[in-house]
């Protein structure tokens, strides 16, 4: 499996490229970040993180994209910030008909170090070791896109095999039924 994760952000959206599966090694193909100015107008900063994540798609071919799903923060333009980047990034992967996963940041911390609770150096310092990498991704945007991605390709196999027992038991709900 190949995965696009993306720490959205409007200054700095952290995007990086993992292939693998679950209980093997896994391989970064690309990790980086989109930038805009932060003086820029809204829109065309919108534009320009949906043109860094278009040429991510185009060189790297992802099988899905993984987002980290916006919560709330105590500072709303930022929270809004981050939302409008994660939209650009779900519709860029929906028009090329890819599946988006959106993960919370506690839940890619639990995958990655196992602790919903780790700090930014800790999640840089297992996506180091996890990708056999010499040195933590800078800055930790683009670790934390890393994170996202190792955490989709790890959490996908359970995921998957839990949706299809809720439409297998709702099928056969369905059956008793009619």
């Amino acid at each position: 499996m190949r995965v696009l994760g993306v720490d959205p952000g409007l200054t700095r959206c952290g995007v990086g490229v993992v292939e693998g599966v679950a209980g093997r090694p896994l391989t970064m193909l690309g990790v980086g970040v989109v930038r805009t100015p932060a003086d820029a107008e809204l829109g065309l900063r919108l534009v320009a993180i949906e043109q860094g994540i278009e040429e991510w798609l185009d060189e790297y071919r992802p099988e899905v994209v993984a987002v980290e799903r916006v919560f709330s923060q105590h500072n709303v333009s930022t929270v809004m910030g981050t939302a409008q980047a994660s939209a650009v990034a779900m519709l860029c992967a929906a028009r090329r008909g890819l599946p988006v996963a959106l993960h919370t940041p506690s839940e890619v911390k639990a995958a990655v170090t196992g602790s919903g609770r780790a700090d930014k150096a800790q999640v840089g310092a297992m996506v180091t070791r996890l990708l056999r990498l010499s040195a933590p991704p800078k800055p930790a945007d683009a670790a934390d896109a890393l994170a996202l991605a190792i955490c989709h390709i790890w959490r996908a196999p359970a995921q998957n095999r839990l949706q299809q027992a809720v439409a297998q038991h709702a099928t056969a709900l369905k059956g008793r039924t009619s």
